[in-house]
């Protein structure tokens, strides 16, 4: 199976057999395979031997598998596999309630909250993703807080307490009775099967994890993506890792991404909360898009002449995502029409000047600037045009305000209604602020300068309808392609991409 094959929310049943009987870890996060004859569910890509087509189910979710009674296989741990790209490539109901749920939403808000933010009683969306996921909310974000227990157990040497109260379970009992339940295993049997070099470089209290992700994957892109556009007090960027501070619900945050020398992606975080690991967890995985199926992408993009020297030279390129949406839309409108240095320097003063102290940790001091901080005071500190201060300052009252909404779970056609309804918010900046935060995956961007010198350089038309033209043969994935053009020109502080 290759190429656009791979998205299985339409797949039949022979399509997902044959992947399961080929042991396709390109499908593992897409769906899970139920084995009646053994009450078990697995990863396709599980090396037990392929079970009956009759003894078989296919289910959208883990979620949907625990409710029909099914429990986790011990062999190959489904809840360790990458997340689906589907949350990204969907725009529906379902992908905006999955990507809340891993952000922890039901947990803060509950079922109301989560219904609330997307527009529908509690009801009417049970009874939508029971329908379209085969589990209701409850269900799915008591998966979510069994992945998150799983990874706690097998990668740190957190107590177990700590481990029940991050992963966001009421009580230690509650969290020792679903571990039982969805793994067959009590949290003491599960952390035992952690490999012993997962063991070993475990530091106690510490956190440290492996984040799953569909290989290849381009690190030298990304880090270098950062590392060009990192708020110096805020970021900081090597050849190998990425860290940051972050405000999140519980108080300050720092983490850092980094490839290990296996090629795995990890972790490191300092949370003021446990309680908000699970969010900051989701935060980093839709910062480094890695949920994104990188063969799928690569096969399709491949096929296209112009670019399958590109995707040989760079396979499993990522689309950075947004570790906070408020931040990205300030960081956008600061960057339009300056070069990525200019609109960095003026980022670090503005967060020099606005940006709370935290205790310094590895290079970073501060926190960037709240919403409210930037509306009141940020025309005492950014410079350029009037209109263009004003219309950051603007922006910013009206997120703090609560008069614009801006997060991962947009509807991406009225997300972007609502930025270009706003004073000094143009096509570019809706467009690309929406790839970033909500990781559409078929965005395009025929105005950027960086992607018409990309465009150029690889013999795609550059003027913006030729452009505009050309690159929808892409679809669904002209973001992909949109990355590519910017990893062509090296991405160079000189280019004007965006911050």
């Amino acid at each position: 199976m290759t190429g656009p094959a791979i998205t299985m929310t339409s797949a039949t049943f022979d399509e997902r057999y044959r992947a399961i009987d080929a042991r396709d870890a390109r499908f593992d996060g897409q769906f899970v395979t139920a084995v009646r004859s053994t009450g078990i569910y697995c990863r396709p890509s599980c090396p037990a031997r392929t079970p009956k087509p009759s003894h078989v189910t296919f289910y959208p979710t883990s979620a949907a598998a625990h409710e029909a009674g099914y429990r986790a296989c011990k062999r190959c741990l489904p809840e360790a596999a990458p997340g689906s790209p589907q949350w990204d490539l969907r725009g529906d109901t379902a992908a905006r309630a999955m990507r809340l749920i891993a952000e922890g939403v039901v947990e803060r808000e509950g079922v109301p909250g989560l219904a609330a933010r997307l527009g529908y009683s509690s009801r009417h969306l049970t009874r939508l993703l029971t329908a379209e996921l085969g589990a209701g909310p409850l269900a799915l974000a008591r998966a979510q807080r069994a992945h998150t227990a799983r990874m706690l157990l097998v990668g740190t040497d957190l107590a177990a307490a700590d481990v029940a109260f991050s992963a966001g379970f009421a009580s230690v009992r509650q969290f020792n009775d679903t571990v039982r339940e969805v793994f067959g295993l009590t949290p003491t049997e599960l952390r035992a099967r952690r490999s012993a070099k997962d063991a070993a470089t475990a530091a106690p209290g510490a956190i440290d994890l492996v984040l799953p992700h569909r290989g290849p994957i381009d690190a030298d892109g990304l880090f270098r993506w950062m590392a060009v556009r990192a708020v110096h007090g805020a970021e900081v960027a090597t050849e190998r890792s990425f860290a940051r501070t972050l405000r999140l619900d519980g108080g300050p945050a720092w983490f850092e991404v980094r490839l290990d020398a296996a090629g795995r992606v990890r972790l490191r975080a300092r949370l003021t909360h446990l309680r908000d690991l699970a969010p900051l967890v989701a935060r980093a995985r839709r910062l480094f898009d890695l949920d994104a199926d990188p063969l799928a992408v690569d096969a399709a993009l491949a096929t296209h002449p112009e670019l399958a020297a590109r995707v040989a030279a760079v396979p499993g390129i990522r689309v950075p995502g947004a570790a906070d949406p408020h931040e990205m839309l300030i960081r956008a409108m600061v960057g339009q029409q300056i070069t990525v240095a200019a609109a960095r320097t003026a980022l670090t003063a503005l967060t020099e000047a606005l940006g709370e102290r935290v205790d310094a940790f590895e290079g970073t001091d501060r926190l960037f600037p709240t919403m409210a901080a930037i509306a009141a005071h940020g025309a005492d500190v950014l410079r350029g045009p009037g209109a263009r201060i004003r219309a950051v300052t603007g922006t910013a009252e009206a997120l703090a305000a609560g008069e614009l909404t801006l997060t991962t779970a947009d509807d991406g056609h009225d997300q972007r209604a609502a930025l270009l309804a706003r004073p000094g918010i143009g096509p570019w900046t809706a467009d690309y602020v929406r790839m970033r935060v909500t990781g559409d995956p078929d965005i395009t961007l025929p105005g950027d300068v960086a992607v018409r010198s990309g465009a150029a350089l690889l013999g795609i038309p550059s003027d913006p309808r030729g452009f505009d033209t050309w690159a929808a043969r892409t679809a669904p994935w002209r973001s992909y392609m949109t990355a590519h053009l910017w990893r062509a020109l090296d991405t160079t502080p000189q280019n004007r991409t965006s911050s």
